[in-house]
């Protein structure tokens, strides 16, 4: 996962307020948190900072799939297991006779579903990492074994 600190490294870090923040740090936090975009920082589209540039926006681009709660599904790293989808206490709790019992999705209020061989998100608004009672689960992180599911 990209952090703010990552992301500041490569900014121009002249603080000269043009991106509507007073620090170039604090437009690294709001790059990370999806409340800036990179086209509100002019200095960066500067010719000297070409190379920089362009490192952000593969820095970056992982931020640009991800779900409402930060969520990144690496496709050409997931390989189907469905741990996740079984690990998910939102997909056990809304899932029965599916997910609750180790078995795949019954029910179309769950999170994550395999589907063509990886797992798709569903309804990202379901997961505890969204909404004014957010809680920090990695239930679904921390059971993939190839590290396809990560939080941004």
């Amino acid at each position: 996962m990209v952090s703010a600190m990552e992301i500041y490294q490569l900014l121009p870090k002249t603080n000269c307020k043009k991106c509507g923040v007073a620090t170039c740090m604090a437009f690294a936090v709001g790059l990370l948190r999806k409340e800036k975009k990179l086209e509100d920082c002019p200095v960066i589209f500067e010719p000297k900072y070409e190379a920089k540039l362009k490192k952000l926006r593969e820095m970056l681009a992982p931020l640009e799939s991800a779900s409402e709660t930060g969520l990144v599904i690496h496709d050409e790293k997931c390989f189907g297991c469905g741990n996740c989808v079984v690990a998910c206490p939102v997909n056990v709790a809304n899932d029965p006779t599916g997910c609750a019992l180790g078995h795949g999705p019954t029910s179309d209020k769950v999170i994550l579903k395999v589907e063509n061989g990886v797992v798709n998100c569903l309804n990202p608004k379901e997961c505890r990492r969204f909404g004014p009672n957010k809680i920090l689960c990695n239930a679904c992180t921390v059971t993939c074994p190839s590290k396809a599911i990560e939080f941004v």
